[in-house]
């Protein structure tokens, strides 16, 4: 089986340069292009770093940018343990130091904002900027007008629950990993035709190996340690500039409003036509709004 992400190119259609690094006690693939200031991609759940494969070249002419597969996921080592943000954070301060990056900023969608926002939280001195995606942070509160009617759709927190019970999940998801998350990927979509048969089965592929959904199931069973180590930082809200980026069909404004109840300096933006995995659906649209926020559009 080749690589995660061994399609990701750079503006000139070059492949990127994939990698292996030992830090903070876990060994992290990753895969770089471009040039100029750097950018760290963190995807989220159950994603690899494939996910960024149209939004990569949009991103490399002006900055060099670093796709990550997370702690758990992708052609990274999946350890038994340190799936909370604070450890995640630690993994990806910890990687761009041996990079040689003193400053960078980062970018999270889904869970990978989580340990963004983490990482921005922990390591205030070194993120230049936020870019804060399509989640909710953990023991944020959440408005009951942003609870959809339809008790399967994943905003009112199902899967949440189910994820965190003891042993059901494991033995439930065993041999049905194709259908469950084919539908749940597609479920958050305005548009599940962007999800591509490429996509699909790069996503297969990883969550099929083993120790792959105890990585995701360990990630959600850390959210309520998530929430204890965040705190003090909500009490005292990171000042390094953010941009807070929802879905005109999913999160939308609620991820800005969120932020600003952390953070001092946030820009918000819904980016229209797009569903949760808005990098697939409108790249394009969202690489623009990246840009503008880095100013180097």
């Amino acid at each position: 089986m080749p690589p995660t992400g061994s399609a990701l190119t750079d503006h000139r259609g070059e492949p990127l340069a994939h990698g292996r690094t030992s830090v903070n006690g876990v060994t992290l693939h990753h895969a770089t292009g471009g040039t100029g200031e750097p950018v760290i991609l963190l995807h989220g759940v159950p994603k690899t770093m494939f996910y960024w494969r149209r939004l990569v070249p949009l991103l490399t002419p002006q900055h060099t940018v670093v796709a990550v597969d997370i702690r758990g996921f992708g052609d990274s080592d999946r350890p038994v343990g340190g799936y909370d943000t604070r450890t995640m954070a630690d993994d990806v301060a910890a990687l761009a130091s041996d990079f040689g990056f003193d400053t960078f900023r980062v970018v999270g969608e889904d869970w990978g904002a989580n340990i963004a926002y983490a990482t921005a939280a922990f390591h205030r001195a070194r993120v230049t900027q936020l870019v804060f995606q399509e989640t909710r942070l953990p023991g944020l509160p959440v408005a009951a007008s942003d609870l959809p009617e339809r008790p399967d759709d994943p905003r009112n927190n199902w899967h949440r629950a189910f994820f965190g019970l003891p042993h059901y999940p494991e033995f439930l998801l065993a041999g049905k990993e194709r259908a469950f998350w084919t539908y749940f990927m597609k479920r958050t979509m305005g548009n599940p035709a962007a999800v591509s048969d490429a996509d699909l089965e790069e996503l297969i592929g990883w969550v099929t190996q083993p120790g792959a959904t105890h990585a995701i199931l360990a990630l959600y069973r850390s959210t309520q340690l998530d929430a204890a180590q965040n705190q003090p930082h909500y009490d005292d809200p990171i000042t390094c500039p953010v941009l807070a980026v929802g879905a005109q069909s999913y999160f939308g404004d609620e991820v800005g409003r969120q932020m600003s109840q952390v953070a001092t300096d946030v820009r918000s933006v819904v980016i229209g036509g797009a569903g949760h995995n808005i990098a697939l659906e409108q790249p394009a649209r969202l690489a623009e709004a990246y840009l503008e926020f880095f100013g180097t559009r």
